[in-house]
Order: C-alpha cells, then structure tokens, then sequence
C-alpha cells in the first residue's frame, strides 16, 4: 500500500503515521508531487489518501489511468474540495463519491449489512465520529457505513475500485485511533489482504520502470444483476454503460479553457480567445452602466473624446490594454507570454465586476430549493431561515420541491405515503406560508415519470434494486428499456409509462391535491421526458406494457422488435412515445387550470436541439409552448462557463416557435465560482429573456448571497413579476432602458446626431406613454397601439444606433435584445385580456 503525503495533510501527518503504525499493515510513503503518470505508482497494488484536499487534473488522470490498470484506492475525508471545478468533477467520477457537507456535531457511525459487504464483519467498526455526509455519485456506489440520525446519510461510499471514509482519517478530534485503524484494515482486507509487516518501515515509493510480474490483481467485488421484469423481452446483454445524466453530465464544459502554457496558439484559438475577452469587457461594461444609471455614477466607457474630464475605469482600461497586449505577443509567437497576457485581463475584470449596487430591472428570480435543504432545515423554525435569505437576496419565485422519486414532501391521501425523512410537519405548508409573508411565489416542484431513485434509496437504507413507492405498490406501471430492465442505467432511476392510463390518473390526482389543498402560485412539471437514451448504440428506453400494447394495436408490431433500422417503424414509435408525453401535458395543465385559473406552469427541460431530443428524450417542449399549456419554459442550461452557457442559450431564445410562452434560462451553481454565477446572470440579463433561475438553494453560498443582497434585493420583491404583471414589468423595464440612455446622453457618452436625435427622443417617449397606459390600463386598444409603437421603435432603432453601434456594438445588441423582451412580455401579456 503507497500513502499520499501532501500539503493539504502535511500538518495532520504525526496522527496519520501513528495511526498506520497501529494498524499493522504494510505501506510506503508516496509524495503527490511525484505522482505525474500512470507509472509512477507502479508496484503500488492500493493507494490511500488520506485528507488530500488538493489535486491537480494531471494527477486526477494519472490515479485514473493507474485505476484503469487494476489499481485501488482508499480516500477520507474532504478529499479535492479544495481543487478546480473541473478537476472535482473528474474526481468525482473515479471515485463514485463526493465529500457533501460537514456534520455540526460528531454522530454514531454505524455500518450497514448487504450481500456485498462480507469485508465489514469484523468489529470495531462502529463508534463516535466526526465526520461528513458522503454523496454517492455512480450507478454501482453503494452505502457501507451511515451517520445514525433521522436520514441515516451516508457515511462510507464503496465502488468496486475506491472506498470513500466520511471522516478526516488520522486527526485525534475527528476519531478514535482504533476506529481509524480498524477501518483501514477492513478496507484493505476488501481488496484481499492487509500485508504482514509487523513493524513497517516508512520508506519513499520509488517505483520500478514496470509492475512486477508477480503483482496480483485484486478480484472486483461482483457486479449487481439489473433486474429483469418482463420475462417477454429479450434476454439482457451486457450492460451499456451510457454517463450518469443525473448529475455532472447535465453540465456544458467550459466553452473556452485557457491555462498557462508555451503551447502554439492557432489562428482559430486566438480568434475564440479574443472573442471570449472582448465578451467579457462587454458583460462587464454593461453591468457597469445598468448600476451606474441607478445610481448616477460616473463612470466612463473609455470610448467618448468629446470630454476630457470623464476617465477610464482602471479594469477597463487595463483590461483592454491586456487584450491588445495578447494580440501582439500572439504575432510575435510569445504563447507563453500571451496566455499570460489573456489570463490577467480576465482576472481584472472578474476581481473588478460590479457587484455592489442595485440592478433595478424586473426580472423573473427563481431559486429551485431543493429535498436534501428541505430535509436538513426540519422544521418551519429552521426553514424560515432559509426564506429569509432567499428574500434577502432579492429571489421572487421559489421552485419548491414537493414530489422526489415518488415521495410526496407533504402528507397526500393519493401518494398514501410520504418522504420517511419528514416527521412532524409539513414542509410544503409552511413553505407556502414562508414564501407568501415575503412576498415570494411558491410554485411546486414535482418530478413525474421518474419515480424512483438508487441514491434516494442509499438514503433510505433501502435495498438498492427497490423500484420505489408507487412502482412497489403498482409495478404494472413501470417503463422498461429495451432488455427488460426497470432502472435506467446512467441515472439509476426507475420511470412511469407515460402512456399507461392509470399512471397517468394517479399523477394528475396527485397534482390536482396540491393545487386543491396548498395555495401554490404555480406548479413546474419536472422529468417530464424517458430517461436518456441512445438507440444508435442499442440503449432506448420507453416499452412499458401499456405502451407496447398500444402500439402494436395501431401498427401489429410490437415495438421491442424494431430498431432504429427500421426507419418508418422507428420513427412512429418515437412519435408515439412523445406523443403520450406531449398529451399527459395537455390533460394536466386543463385539469389544473380548470381548479386555479391563475396558476403558473413551467417545466424543467432540456436545452438539446429539438431532433436529438426527441430520439433521446421524446420531450417535445416546443408543442407544449405552441398550445399555451405552460406559460415557462424553464431550459436547464447549465455550463461550467459563460462561453458555453450563451451557445446553449441563444439557440433557444431566437427561435419564434413558443407562441406567447416565456422562457426563463438556468444556471447550476455548484462547482460554479461565484463571479462566473454573477458574469453568467449579467449575459442572461443581456440576453432577451424575462429572468433567471439558479440551481439550487444548497448551493447558495454566503459570499454569493451577500452579492445578490447588494445588487438585487432593494426592489426584487416589489417589482412586477413578468409573468405575473407583464404589462407593469414591460413598462419598468423600459424605464430601466431609458435611464440608461439618459445618463449616457447626459455624460455626452450616446453617438446620436441630429435630426436623428429628436426624432428617436419623440418615439422613444411616445413608446413610453403608451407603455405606461398599458400597463395602468389593459385593454385590446392600448396593447394594440403599444405594440405598433414598439415594432416601429425596433425598426428604426438600428438606423438611431449606427454610429453608436461602431464604438459600442455588444450595447447596442443588448438593448436591441431588451427590446425584444418588451415584445415578447407584450405577447405574453395578451393571454391575460379577457
């Protein structure tokens, strides 16, 4: 056994040494510095870090390559926590496992009992720890050992190549030197044997050019069996092994990666690089003028020679220097230099974005408060926190989740069952009172076909393989892929038959409770889709017994003996799996509409381009939006940078096939740093949509909501909502628009000329007016003369700007953008006139 030594646990070393000495076991010291390749931990049959909150992607690709060889590996505590995004993200991955969170206080360690869990046995493994809740991120992580309280979270994560320790390994305040060592015992007697050096001698890993010959594999622990529940389909073949959509897989990579380097730069490379800066300066740059036409600042845009009194920001200005700086050493073929270069003006900018005065635009901000903070809050007491610091940081809409893998966060005489880790009260209740005392929108989150969850399970302490309530109770229900099996195998969830009749009435049922018993403001449809598929590779999914039976009453064939080389055939079969999906949206959102005429629909989708979708997906949002049966379109566009998250967005938001339907992009926070959440909310802002929402409130940091409590909060609340008031919303935004306008004018920085000037003065206020007595006023007449107003406006705006659009084209295109936004909330607006 080789143990990593670090930096990160270089202080904790004296305790980690004494504690290998008492175990017994065989081991030589590896430096994390020498760790480069698969190679340099050749000979080493386990490696163990323990506390190693740092790692590099080299070195992440280096244990998985060793890994890939037959190597094993033992980890404990906050292991990576403290590594780049990408990085942790990788490692989360190999490892099948995440550090989670920190207990407040130490808690019983209890191991559990499985089939697979023989190496456990031995005693000593219980006891009193200090420790924190483990995640498990992979379809065959299992839960070794839990923290004994109410959830039994989990405490040690297994794979059949790593086991994840929920504690510091070796530090005397987290645990006792016995548990310490009887753990590491058990682990290594799971990857067959512990060694037999009584008195080891700590000794530098020096690795010989190959493993020797005489180095033994250790035996994987047997893989669980998928099961098989329709004895009608094909016998199961070998599993195909599609990525965990669940989790990391949601989210784009970054767009863009720029790390030092000597490294050539291509032509193509330096035209993205140079983009990506001169992007950023105008996200910058307009989140400057948005705050200083608030507040009446004084800051230039560093373009205006008309006066020589207003000056240059510094970032700005030192910012574009860099840039220019890039281009040059570029030319001169100084890579090094010019990744250099290109690295500080980002930085600049980023340690210099305006984060610390109002945006006083109204927008729709939405926060998904996700099961696991519900859960971790436990009463309304704790919840109220929660609450008071989303108000806080200016949120108005609040996505609540109500029903996770098939179990209702509230007591529902439909579901006959409730969350187990709920006792005492009720959350949606109180979170409904919660939401509406700040004057915040509560709309409930309820997945629907998924219906059960491995993860929830390991939760639970339930068997892995248990399908879930509702599939427990009603397993005619369940959808199959196309061998046969249950659990969908890149997330681990088990998912309803949108076609099967009563599936589809117990889920309305239980959507029609919540809107009939809690006064919820909306309800957002959340896996409202099959689970991935690729039925290129041979993976789809869908062939529950109601959908078979139906399709080849209107084909005569059943649809487990197509394929997609079976054009037509495949094709009316994709059709009809989206077919059954699109109408359960329909019949919901009538049933819903018909009991609260006022309620909000939105659903959770994806943001793929429509023809993937529909083979890997059948979610077919464009249809729902065309027939006005949700009123938010809710994207998950989740990227890793700004880059990636403007391509997966624009797409969405330049096509005219959504009818009146507003759509309101996404953010995931986690593994996000906070100034790219702020950079990536100002280019939604600067995109033409109505808001934001971000994902999720565990993720909501303290340095993050302190910026929204600085940049957003003053007037969140009491602005309009878009698609509460979109008239008033409109009309203050324009406001917004024009205030920019004026302060720019003012400060001789706007390059209109007459006779041009007055002429976009008179309509930019008669656009005003009418907007005003809209929003004051609603009626078929003033929506009328509003939006002829406005579609003149935007005509003629690009004639207004063109010579503003030469020094300042990114502005001129986010305030073309913002006028298409009043457009669309026009539009939106119109399904609210009688």
């Amino acid at each position: 056994m080789g143990v990593v030594k670090s930096q990160t646990n270089a202080t904790q070393w004296e305790g980690i040494t004494r504690r290998l000495g008492l175990s017994g076991v065989a081991y030589c010291i590896v430096d994390l510095q020498q760790i480069r390749q698969a190679a340099d931990l050749a000979g080493t049959q386990v490696l163990f870090l323990p506390n190693v909150e740092t790692l590099s992607a080299v070195q992440v690709q280096a244990l998985q390559d060793w890994m890939g060889k037959g190597g094993r590996i033992i980890v404990s505590g906050p292991v990576g926590t403290l590594s780049q995004p990408d990085v942790r993200s990788k490692l989360r991955s190999l490892l099948g496992a995440y550090w989670g969170f920190s207990l407040q206080n130490p808690s019983t360690l209890a191991p559990t009992s499985g089939k697979n869990q023989g190496w456990m046995q031995q005693n000593g493994l219980a006891g009193i720890i200090r420790g924190g809740v483990i995640i498990p991120a992979g379809l065959t992580s299992q839960t070794a050992a839990v923290w004994k309280s109410t959830e039994n979270p989990p405490a040690v994560v297994t794979t059949d190549r790593s086991v994840f320790l929920g504690w510091r390994w070796g530090v005397d305040t987290a645990s006792e030197p016995k548990l310490d060592s009887a753990w590491l015992r058990a682990s290594l007697t799971r990857y067959g044997g512990v060694g037999d050096a009584r008195n080891p001698a700590q000794r530098n890993c020096t690795p010989p050019n190959a493993i020797a010959s005489s180095a033994s594999t250790p035996a994987k622990p047997p893989s669980p069996t998928p099961t098989n529940r329709s004895a009608a389909l094909p016998p199961a073949s070998p599993p195909f092994q599609l990525p965990d959509l669940n989790g990391d897989g949601l989210v784009a990579p970054a767009g863009l990666e720029v790390k030092p380097s000597s490294q050539p730069i291509t032509a193509s490379q330096a035209s993205a690089m140079r983009q990506e800066l001169e992007a950023l300066i105008g996200r910058f740059e307009s989140a400057q003028l948005a705050a200083n036409a608030v507040t009446g600042g004084l800051e230039n845009r560093g373009t205006s020679t008309q006066n020589s009194k207003l000056k240059t920001p510094n970032p700005l200005s030192n910012a574009r220097i860099a840039l220019q700086n890039f281009l040059q050493l570029v030319a001169q073929k100084n890579y090094t230099g010019a990744r250099q270069q290109w690295l500080q003006a980002r930085r600049i900018l980023w340690d210099n974005y305006p984060k610390d005065r109002p945006q006083t635009q109204p927008e729709i901000r939405a926060m998904w408060l996700d099961r696991g903070t519900i859960i971790r809050a436990g009463s309304e007491q704790q919840l109220a926190k929660i609450f008071d610091r989303l108000a806080a940081a200016g949120f108005n809409t609040v996505f609540f989740e109500t029903v996770n893998a098939g179990y209702p966060i509230y007591p529902s005489r439909v579901a006959q069952i409730k969350n187990p880790l709920v006792r005492g009260w009720d959350p949606l209740a109180s979170a409904v009172k919660l939401a509406h005392q700040r004057g915040m929108e509560l709309h409930a989150w309820v997945w629907i076909f998924a219906i059960g969850n491995q993860r929830h399970n390991a939760l639970l302490n339930l068997p892995k393989e248990y399908p879930g309530p509702v599939l427990d109770l009603n397993p005619t229900w369940a959808g199959y892929d196309n061998r046969g099996r249950i659990f969908h195998l890149g997330s681990g969830k088990t998912f309803l038959d949108p076609a099967n009749p009563e599936a589809r009435r117990y889920l309305i049922q239980m959507l029609e409770e919540i809107v009939k018993n809690y006064q919820v403001d909306g309800v957002q449809f959340d896996y409202i889709r099959n689970p991935f598929q690729d039925p290129n590779a041979g993976y789809s999914f869908g062939y529950g017994t109601a959908a078979r039976q139906q399709f080849q009453q209107l084909t005569g064939v059943d649809p487990v003996k197509i394929s997609p080389k079976d054009r037509d055939l495949w094709q009316r079969w994709t059709q009809f799996r989206t077919n059954a999906i699109d109408s359960f949206v329909a019949e919901a959102s009538r049933n819903l509409r018909s009991i609260k005429s006022n309620l909000i629909l939105s659903a959770a989708v994806f943001p793929f381009p429509k023809n993937e979708r529909l083979q890997k997906l059948q979610q077919h949002w464009e249809v729902w939006a065309q027939r006005g049966d949700i009123d938010l379109v809710v994207p998950m566009t989740y990227a890793l940078d700004t880059n990636r998250l403007q391509s997966l967005t624009r797409p969405l938001l330049s096509q005219n096939q959504l009818g009146s339907t507003l759509i309101l992009p996404s953010i995931r926070l986690l593994n996000l740093p906070d100034v790219v959440a702020v950079d990536q909310i100002q280019a939604l802002r600067n995109f033409p949509a109505s808001g934001y929402a971000l994902f999720a409130a565990e993720n909501l940091n303290d340095n993050l909501q302190g910026i929204f409590r600085r940049t957003q909060s003053q007037q969140a609340i009491a602005s309009p909502l878009p698609y509460r008031q979109p008239f008033k919303a409109a009309a203050a935004r324009y406001v917004s628009l024009q205030q920019e306008w004026t302060f720019l004018e003012a400060n001789n920085q706007l390059w209109i000329k007459e006779p041009a000037l007055s002429e976009w003065r008179k309509q930019a206020d008669a656009l005003s007016k009418a907007l005003n007595q809209l929003a004051d006023n609603p009626s078929r007449n003033n929506l009328t003369m509003a939006k002829a107003l406005l579609a003149s406006f935007q005509f003629q705006f690009k004639k207004w700007m063109q010579s503003e659009g030469l020094e300042q084209p990114y502005q001129v295109e986010v305030w073309a953008n913002r006028l298409a936004t009043l457009e669309r909330l026009l539009l939106y607006g119109e399904r609210t006139l009688k």
